[in-house]
């Protein structure tokens, strides 16, 4: 009997509703917490067992871009750590959001990770529609690492620093171009901002990741690219690609030569990115628990650390509710920005 019929039972000799409600109360009650119980069971029995099969971690975006560098700097101890395998899955395209929109729609038991950049708090604000809530869909594990954008080109281009680069792009707007990673990328908003910060215009032509537009550059087929650390260092210390500018207000320390834009004579201009995990939302929390501190604990070991700073980038590790902040904050900051850059894509 429900308790809507038991308020409108008012028959003569039937007893008083408050005494059926009370009577009802003292079955229901125990019946609901051994239902709960039964149903939190399986869920609870599958965190204690986790893991116990190969984890899957997706990155959406090519191999030899800077994202599938530092996933494949933890994935080893990652896998010691939490005693299976982590397998890395490369699922590049459409600015990260075909392997995003993978995880998302995957099944949230633990077993499917998404391990991305800070691109996944842009794309919200400068394309028009998703297939995807980044809000909602995921669930935050933890920061991994966080580098400067470098601003790179070819040895052949003429300008040596942001300010020739900014001359050239005001005698000739829209003639010089720049790579970057991809629509929604830091790298593409980087390029985006120093556009609205100095007045000036050059052409994006965005790639399919790292990889792709370091190779570009490197065959002078685009004279510019704004990239993450990793993907160029190599190329960067061999002298195949010429430093300009980080985007950070501190100077790198894996090349504490080359200046900031901000140090250039651009004001307020930041764009710092990070590289962090998710699974999707509905993953039970003890899972996501373990799996936070399993990062936590990679990220710190001296040998992690010291290849992470070989690719420019700073070990961090933190805990979910700390990069749930970091991406509350950023969904705002960066719809902001794209307001004021008037920038949208299909």
């Amino acid at each position: 009997m429900s308790i809507l019929m038991m308020l409108h039972d008012r028959t003569p000799g039937s007893g008083s509703t408050l005494a059926k409600l009370t009577s009802w109360r003292r079955l229901a009650w125990p019946l609901a917490i051994a239902a709960g119980l039964s149903l939190a069971a399986p869920v609870a029995q599958a965190a204690d067992d986790w893991p116990n099969r190969p984890i899957r971690m997706l990155v959406p975006y090519p191999p030899g871009g800077g994202t599938d560098i530092i996933a494949r700097i933890i994935q080893e101890d990652l896998g010691k750590q939490l005693g299976q395998t982590v397998v890395i899955e490369n699922r590049g395209g459409a600015a990260g959001m075909i392997g995003t929109e993978a995880v998302a729609r995957a099944d949230p038991d633990g077993y499917t990770v998404l391990f991305t950049l800070s691109s996944h708090t842009i794309n919200p604000a400068i394309y028009k529609k998703l297939s995807f809530d980044t809000a909602n869909d995921f669930a935050p594990v933890s920061l991994v690492a966080s580098l400067p954008q470098i601003l790179v080109a070819n040895p052949g281009f003429s300008a040596n620093n942001v300010g020739d680069l900014l001359q050239q792009a005001k005698a000739a707007p829209g003639e010089i171009s720049y790579g970057s990673v991809g629509n929604g990328s830091p790298s593409h908003i980087a390029g985006e901002l120093l556009g609205l910060r100095t007045g000036t215009k050059m052409q994006h032509i965005p790639y399919r990741g790292g990889g792709p537009a370091v190779n570009d550059v490197l065959g002078n087929q685009i004279p510019l690219l704004w990239v993450s650390i990793p993907a160029a260092a190599g190329f960067v210390k061999t002298g195949r690609l010429k430093p300009l500018a980080v985007s950070t207000v501190r100077r790198s320390p894996m090349f504490p030569d080359v200046p900031t834009v901000q140090e250039s004579g651009v004001a307020d201009f930041e764009v710092d990115s990070w590289y962090a995990m998710f699974v999707p939302s509905k993953t039970p929390a003890p899972v996501i628990d373990r799996l936070s501190k399993a990062v936590s604990v990679v990220v710190q070991k001296p040998e992690i650390k010291e290849k992470l700073l070989g690719q420019g980038a700073e070990a961090v590790g933190s805990s979910p509710g700390r990069l749930g902040e970091i991406v509350n904050t950023e969904l705002t900051k960066w719809a902001s920005l794209a307001q004021e850059a008037k920038i949208k894509l299909d």
